[in-house]
């Protein structure tokens, strides 16, 4: 297994992840998908990782090294959008990928960083926590804005 940067001619994988993820992430249009995806591209502070077997994307998140005045000028990482392939789940694949990520994230000087999930997804709590991610130091709020 290979952990690297995803390619565009990775997004139509991509976007199946992300279907697993959630059924909300359907329809997504090829159009704004490429769009979305020249945006990231010009962004050197926006990462999306992949975890690859055989040259086939089997698993996904995304890190974005924000810039931070307090902690010395140290940046924070932030790791979204955290999905492994159901067929690939269990087999270490997801771990693999978060240890880059966070490397990643060392690498660039963060102090700490942050990994949202969703509330009801208490077995990906589980493992991030045997990961070393603490839910007990910080508590997230967030707003949707629809």
């Amino acid at each position: 297994m290979e952990i690297h940067k995803i390619s565009e001619k990775d997004l139509d994988k991509l976007m199946d992840l992300y279907i697993q993820l959630s059924p909300v992430n359907e329809g997504l249009s090829e159009e704004k998908r490429d769009e979305i995806w020249e945006q990231v591209q010009k962004d050197d502070k926006i990462t999306y990782l992949g975890a690859y077997e055989n040259d086939q994307l089997i698993a996904t998140c995304f890190l974005t090294i924000i810039p931070n005045f307090t902690n010395q000028g140290r940046p924070i990482g932030f790791i979204e959008n955290v999905v492994t392939d159901e067929k690939w789940r269990g087999k270490g694949v997801g771990t693999k990928l978060l240890k880059e990520a966070v490397a990643m994230a060392k690498a660039q000087n963060c102090y700490k960083v942050f990994l949202e999930s969703g509330i009801t997804r208490t077995d990906a709590h589980e493992f991030y926590k045997s990961l070393g991610f603490e839910d007990n130091k910080k508590k997230a709020f967030n707003i949707r804005i629809e």
